[in-house]
C-alpha cells in the first residue's frame, strides 16, 4: 500500500466514524447498502454534518468566517483532488468520481448561509432553502446511486427531491422547540411559534404526506444495490412522521418526538420482509 493509499483509507475513515458518531438512523440505513456504496454516502454525510455544526453549534465563534472558509477549501479540495481536511478530501473523491455537479454543492452552501442570519421564511425562500439544505443531499446520493447512467438518473430526479424534502420537513417539525428557542429558527411559512395552531400543524403534514407519497414511487424502481437500505430510511422518517401527526401541536412545542431503539429494529425488521416479498 502507497503512502497516498493509506491517507485515503484513512480518511475514509474519518468520514464514516463521523457518520456513526452524529447519526445511529443514518448509520444504521447505510449498512443496509451494498458496499460499494456505502464509503460515498459517508463522504456526502460528512460534509453536510461539518456544514451543519459550523452554523448551529459553534455559538462562541464567527460562523460566518468559519462556513466561508469551509466552503472555499471544499472548492480548492474538488479543483486540487486532495484536501488536508480528511472530510473534504473524502467528498472530492466522491464529486469527482460520480460526477456531483457543482450547481449542487453552490446549493447546499446558500442554504447553509441562509442560517447564518434568516430566523423566518416566507413560501419563496422556504423551498429555496429546503432545495439547498435536502433536495440536493438527495440528488447527491443519487449520483452515486446511478453511478453513471444518466437516463436512470434524470428518471428518480424528481422522487430524491421529494425524499429529501420530506426528511427535512420532518426534522423541521420534530425540532421546532429547539430550532426557535435555541437558534431563534422558524423555517415554516406563514406560522408563528408563539401561536402555533393544529391547523397549522396539519397544512405542514399534508405537504409531508405529499412529499413521502411521491418518494415511494422512485424508491420502488431505484437500482437494487441501493433500494433497500433507502427504504428502511423512508420507514424510519415515514414512521416518525406518524408518531408527530399523532401527537397534538401544543405537546411538538414542548418535547421532541423520538423513535426508541426497540422502534429501529422493528421497522428495520418489517422492512426486510415486505422487501423480500416484493412489497415496497
Amino acid at each position: 500500500m502507497s503512502s497516498f493509499q493509506l491517507y485515503n483509507q484513512v480518511t475514509a475513515e474519518t468520514s464514516k466514524q463521523t457518520t456513526l458518531r452524529y447519526s445511529s438512523s443514518f448509520s444504521m440505513a447505510i449498512k443496509l447498502l451494498h458496499k460499494d456504496l456505502r464509503q460515498p454516502i459517508y463522504d456526502v454525510y460528512g460534509l453536510v454534518r461539518f456544514a451543519d455544526e459550523i452554523v448551529d453549534t459553534f455559538h462562541d465563534f464567527d460562523k460566518a468566517k468559519l462556513l466561508e472558509q469551509f466552503k472555499l477549501d471544499t472548492y480548492t479540495a474538488i479543483e486540487q483532488g486532495v484536501s488536508l481536511n480528511p472530510i473534504l478530501h473524502r467528498f472530492q473523491l466522491t464529486v469527482r468520481k460520480y460526477n456531483i455537479g457543482l450547481e449542487l454543492v453552490d446549493a447546499f452552501f446558500n442554504s447553509m448561509e441562509m442560517d447564518l442570519s434568516k430566523q423566518e421564511y416566507d413560501a419563496a425562500t422556504y423551498q429555496n432553502y429546503i432545495y439547498g439544505s435536502a433536495e440536493v443531499v438527495g440528488l447527491m446520493c443519487l449520483h452515486i446511486f446511478c453511478d453513471g447512467d444518466k437516463e436512470k438518473y434524470e428518471h428518480l430526479k424528481p422522487s430524491a427531491q421529494r425524499l429529501g424534502a420530506a426528511f427535512q420537513k420532518v426534522n423541521f417539525l420534530r425540532d421546532i422547540k429547539a430550532d426557535f428557542e435555541g437558534l431563534e429558527r422558524m423555517y415554516f411559512p406563514n406560522c408563528d411559534f408563539a401561536n402555533f395552531k393544529q391547523e397549522d400543524k396539519q397544512i405542514i403534514e399534508e405537504d409531508i404526506q405529499a412529499d413521502f407519497s411521491a418518494a415511494l414511487d422512485g424508491i420502488k424502481i431505484l437500482p437494487l444495490k441501493a433500494r433497500f437500505g433507502v427504504y428502511v430510511a423512508f420507514k424510519y422518517y415515514y414512521t416518525l412522521y406518524k408518531k408527530i401527526k399523532k401527537t397534538k401541536h401544543h405537546s411538538i412545542l414542548q418535547t421532541r418526538i423520538r423513535i426508541p431503539d426497540y422502534g429501529k429494529v422493528f421497522i428495520f425488521a418489517k422492512a426486510k420482509i415486505r422487501s423480500q416479498l416484493n412489497l415496497l
